[in-house]
């Protein structure tokens, strides 16, 4: 019997990276959102870890897409100062395309990386677990041939314990 190869379909090694990560990836962090956020200009849905503490990670998702491009950014900070009503961080990430390479759209999983600087301000002493998130980001794409100076500007609810 003559096996019959198609251009469409996935290496198993490319697969078998992606899982590996993913599962790690969800193995090794905190399962509990500490803050979850929305950048409605990109498109982006917020999930990180306690933004309080000095080091946290911010995972974003891209929502202002179907499947061809839902790129995932995972991006470790580290809170350069932190006041009760104001945060500055910094810090840097990659940017993953999981389904783009299950849809067979791209053989990359990597498709970028940046470096972000950004200011979490409450502007309501009223209701202090929302702020007002915005951050600068350049990007370059992943063979570091091309790159934009991406902004982001959104809204966050850090979740606090009551006390």
């Amino acid at each position: 019997m003559k096996k019959i190869k198609s251009k469409n379909q996935i290496p198993a090694r490319t697969l078998l990276r992606s899982g590996i990560f993913l599962g790690l990836f969800i193995f090794c962090i905190d399962a509990n959102a500490q803050s979850v956020g929305y950048y409605p200009w990109n498109g982006l849905v917020s999930v990180s870890t306690n933004p309080n503490k000095s080091v946290w990670c911010d995972f974003r998702l891209q929502t202002n897409t179907l499947f061809g491009s839902l790129s995932t950014e995972i991006l470790p900070m580290v809170n350069v100062k932190r006041t009760a009503y104001f945060q500055l961080y910094l810090g840097g990430g990659v940017r993953f395309n999981f389904i783009g390479v299950l849809a067979n759209q791209t053989n990359n999983v990597v498709e970028g990386y940046s470096l972000n600087i950004g200011t979490r301000i409450a502007p309501f002493k009223a209701v202090p677990n929302v702020s007002v998130a915005f951050e600068l980001a350049p990007y370059v794409v992943r063979k570091f041939d091309s790159g934009i100076l991406k902004s982001n500007f959104g809204i966050v609810y850090t979740f606090r314990k009551k006390g």
